[in-house]
């Protein structure tokens, strides 16, 4: 409109930021080096990988090897046999014939959903996905109908009752934010039954699921069937960074040339790659680490007087943000890392912190480390100093 005054880009974020403050939902970038005497409870290193020996040195060989970077496009010449030997230990750690590693698990994520949906396509999505997977959808550009949570019974009739003629069914194994486990059984039933696709974020599961860490696809023998995908992260329980997607050769073929996360993407950072390896081999040496990581996080759960997760991650509830961050400060005096999840990290629009076990914590120090979140809770959600 002519004559209208408009809006600097300072003033808009300037008023941004105060709507932010206001609610209580302003973030800050913390620097680890500030507090490295607290023991960490909000990482996503379940395994204590990322510090391992033999997953420091490998990553740091990987880089003496083939460079700081993988220095363009893995079409071009950004693919390294490093690339190609994770993708094999990974497909077969996961009982996948097939793998394609990315540089995110995000890309991942937004890749796969992307590269297989069409004109004639639904996606049928958990209303608790992660963030990537709702960017996913957007990129797809198609239908999307959401779900409530863990609802079998909502995606059966969204299945039944869509008219395109292709489905994608979108969860996470286990979810990133509260911690509990998707019906992963019925719904790969479902999908073969009425020809949908059951695309299973495994980001939380890798490492922690399973006898030997192997995820949850793979120890409810779900593995290799063909109405069933997997993405997965190499930046938590492997202490790496990066993605991967799992699943028969052909859709890794299709992705290599229609995924646009992946064609115009730098390939996976050396070091990354050789990181990850690294910490799969650990892994399969060391398969009792899945087990310690649920019964650190079982333990803190019994601790603070919640239900016991699928996985590594459990959620404490708080009345709202500003009680989030008290208890998170309360925590930290008593020497304790925890996370805080507020609006719109959290899918309910609650807020609530986040802990995470480790596999690393256990005995008299996992028993001090309970006593001491659960006064910090206490106190905290009590109103005391």
């Amino acid at each position: 409109m002519l004559g209208w005054p408009r809006m600097s880009l300072d003033r808009w974020l300037a008023d941004r930021a105060r709507e932010r403050d206001r609610a209580g939902l302003t973030r800050c970038l913390g620097d680890r080096a500030e507090d490295l005497g607290l023991i960490d409870l909000a990482g996503n290193d379940y395994l204590g990988l990322s510090r391992h020996p033999r997953v420091v040195e490998e990553a740091a060989q990987a880089a003496l090897t083939w460079g700081a970077g993988a220095g363009a496009s893995r079409l071009v010449t950004g693919t390294l046999g490093v690339h190609r030997e994770l993708e094999s230990v990974l497909a077969r750690f996961c009982d996948q014939p097939a793998g394609l590693v990315f540089s995110t698990g995000y890309h991942a994520n937004l890749a796969v959903v992307a590269a297989l949906a069409d004109e004639d396509t639904v996606i049928v999505s958990d209303a608790h996905v992660h963030a990537s997977l709702i960017d996913a959808c957007r990129l797809a550009r198609v239908r999307v109908q959401v779900t409530t949570h863990n609802d079998v019974e909502a995606v059966r009739a969204a299945l039944v009752g869509r008219s395109e003629d292709r489905a994608l069914v979108l969860v996470e194994s286990i979810y990133s934010v509260f911690g509990d486990a998707a019906p992963l059984g019925e719904l790969a039933s479902l999908c073969a039954e009425h020809d949908g696709v059951l695309i299973v974020d495994e980001a939380h599961a890798i490492g922690v699921a399973g006898s030997r860490g192997e995820g949850l696809v793979s120890s409810l023998g779900l593995a290799g069937r063909g109405e069933v995908i997997v993405t997965a992260t190499l930046s938590k329980s492997l202490g790496s960074q990066g993605g991967a997607v799992l699943g028969a050769p052909a859709l890794v073929e299709h992705l290599v040339n229609k995924a646009r996360p992946f064609i115009y993407d730098t390939g996976l950072a050396p070091a990354a790659a050789g990181g990850a390896l690294a910490a799969l081999r650990v892994l399969q040496d060391e398969p009792e680490r899945a087990a310690a990581v649920r019964a650190c996080t079982s333990g803190l759960a019994d601790a603070v007087g919640t239900a016991r997760p699928a996985g590594a991650v459990l959620a404490v509830p708080t009345p709202g943000p500003r009680e989030a961050l008290a208890a998170q400060a309360h925590c930290a005096k008593r020497g304790l890392r925890v996370g805080c999840f507020r609006p719109p990290s959290t899918p309910d629009g609650s807020s609530r912190l986040r802990i995470t076990g480790r596999a690393t914590l256990r005995g008299t120090e996992l028993d001090l480390v309970c006593r001491a979140l659960a006064e910090s809770l206490n106190d905290a959600l009590s109103g005391e100093a």
